[in-house]
């Protein structure tokens, strides 16, 4: 016996899920997935990336976006929310879907033992299709250790890696963040509640 198809959506009806959801999707080639919720870690190095991109990019062109921000590769069929995205310039918008963007110049996902093999794989493929796209960042929720997949001059992804006490050179935005800041909880050293 043959499996059922999986049911799909059409894009337009994608966006009246998502304005009823309370959690968000990602959308591929029709077919939804809900995005889990993150770990106190993975939401306290969101916080830290966010963090250090916003104080670096403070007098440059380029917004930092939370992962409330659609990112629409159209080309792959992904619609997809990274943990950070920055866009310099001019946001460009989808034309099906005004609360998408379309030319992030920089995106960033922390990973997690449930999506790694995917933001390493598959979903990087969607992003590099993205001819906005300069820099990927994968930040590693195990030890102080950021990669950055930076596209090169002819077009090929280069790896630059850095790990605690070292500052990340993000090219594509023009400026440098310590690993050390990212990663910096006050809470690890403070006194437990009584």
């Amino acid at each position: 016996m043959m499996p059922a198809p999986k049911p799909t959506m059409t894009y337009a009806e994608y966006l009246a899920f998502e304005e009823r959801s309370v959690e968000k999707h990602e959308l591929l080639n029709g077919e939804i997935f809900a995005m889990a919720g993150g770990t106190v870690e993975h939401a306290g190095l969101i916080a830290g990336v966010t963090h250090a991109l916003m104080g670096a990019l403070r007098d440059r062109p380029c917004r930092v976006f939370s992962a409330d921000l659609r990112i629409r590769i159209a080309v792959t069929g992904l619609t997809t929310y990274p943990d950070v995205s920055v866009v310099c310039g001019q946001a460009q918008l989808d034309a099906e879907d005004r609360c998408a963007v379309v030319n992030p110049t920089l995106v960033v996902e922390v990973l997690s033992d449930s999506t790694e093999a995917y933001d390493r794989g598959e979903k990087a493929a969607h992003y590099r299709h993205l001819p906005s796209l300069r820099e990927y960042v994968l930040v590693s929720q195990r030890r102080p250790r950021i990669e950055v997949w930076r596209r090169n001059e002819a077009g090929r992804w280069e790896l630059y890696e850095y790990e605690g006490g070292q500052r990340v050179e993000l090219a594509s935005v023009g400026c440098a963040i310590a690993v050390d800041d990212v990663y910096r909880d006050p809470l690890a050293s403070a006194p437990a509640a009584s």
